[in-house]
């Protein structure tokens, strides 16, 4: 079986093709970018834009699975490019699929679709999206999933998985930036009480995708449904990043803004970096605020029951495993 991965030679995307290059698939990969790594596993790498349609189809026809992870992830930017990315890409995706006659399509989205800068506890997939974001991102996945799961049909079969959190070595996203924060003095606790999140080991997240591809079928429980991805052990959140900077050799957090503070600052960077049209991140965002300042985790029940997964690594493992890739001399 030939199995397109979009995003191939990315964190989770390549993790993915790792696991499938071990069964003995068939795998290419779609990028922008050419990964020799990929080439050394005997990956086909096609490359181009998600926002062109024609390489998006040349890349999916021949293929019976496409697994789509590639996106624009980030809490800044120009909303026209997440918009390219993120929603018209994943239709350029959809289309190429009809048009090609690929029977099963697999979408990685994020728990953040369903999160409204308030707690979650023990959420599970009956969360409605919520009326408004403050982030570009959260909002044009939410697009995209929808737009995924309303073209499941008896030719195409698609499923939504929501991976939380992802970390492990090589993470461009969330660990870099909690080390250089914490490397520069200007990593801060967001408000004093503790909050309660979801993480997953990166294996766990890959996982995941091959678990939905076992099951993945037109009358599949699965089809057309979304599910959450974590490693069902949800962690207070200052301890988990205090335990990173550890790993790291790197003091633990000590100072607190409150929390009504974080977000006021956040829409005012926000203002301010629009206004100046300033393109780098700044300091701090509404959705990172919230993000840091509440609970959020879910109940990984539906993604057992329907698609037979478990995490394989857990948590300590993962951490164990992360440790050595987090020390100085390695300039992570």
């Amino acid at each position: 079986m030939k199995v397109l991965v979009t995003g191939g030679g990315g964190f989770l995307g390549g993790a993915i093709v790792r696991l499938l290059c071990q069964r003995g698939m068939t795998v290419r990969s779609f990028t922008r970018s050419h990964y020799p790594w990929l080439d050394e596993l005997g990956v086909e790498q096609a490359l181009g834009d998600l926002a062109d349609a024609p390489a998006v189809a040349r890349a999916v026809q021949g293929c019976e699975l496409v697994i789509h992870t590639a996106a624009k992830a980030g809490v800044w930017g120009r909303p026209t490019d997440f918009y390219a990315t993120n929603v018209l890409g994943t239709r350029n995706v959809l289309e190429a699929c009809r048009r090609h006659g690929v029977p099963r399509l697999i979408y990685t989205s994020t728990p953040s679709v369903v999160y409204a800068g308030r707690d979650i506890i023990n959420g599970d997939e009956s969360l409605p999206y919520p009326s408004r974001y403050t982030a570009d991102y959260p909002r044009t996945k939410a697009e995209a999933e929808r737009a995924v799961l309303a073209a499941n049909s008896p030719e195409l079969a698609t499923v939504a998985l929501r991976p939380h959190l992802i970390f492990g070595p090589g993470d461009p996203h969330l660990l870099p930036r909690i080390l250089e924060r914490a490397r520069q003095g200007r990593l801060r606790r967001i408000g004093r009480r503790s909050v309660f999140v979801d993480v997953t080991y990166l294996d766990n997240a890959a996982y995941a995708h091959l678990d939905a591809a076992d099951r993945l079928h037109p009358q599949a429980p699965c089809a057309g449904k979304a599910y959450f991805i974590t490693n069902g052990q949800p962690v207070d959140l200052w301890d988990f990043i205090n335990r990173i900077l550890t790993l790291a050799q790197l003091p633990p957090v000590q100072k607190t803004v409150p929390a009504w503070w974080a977000r006021t600052l956040g829409s005012l960077c926000e203002w301010l970096y629009w206004l100046l049209r300033i393109p780098d991140e700044p300091p701090m965002t509404r959705f990172i605020a919230e993000q840091l300042s509440t609970s959020h985790y879910f109940s990984i029940a539906a993604a057992q029951r329907d698609l037979g997964y478990y995490p394989r690594v857990p948590l300590e493992e993962g951490l164990q495993r992360l440790s050595h890739h987090l020390r100085p001399s390695t300039g992570a």
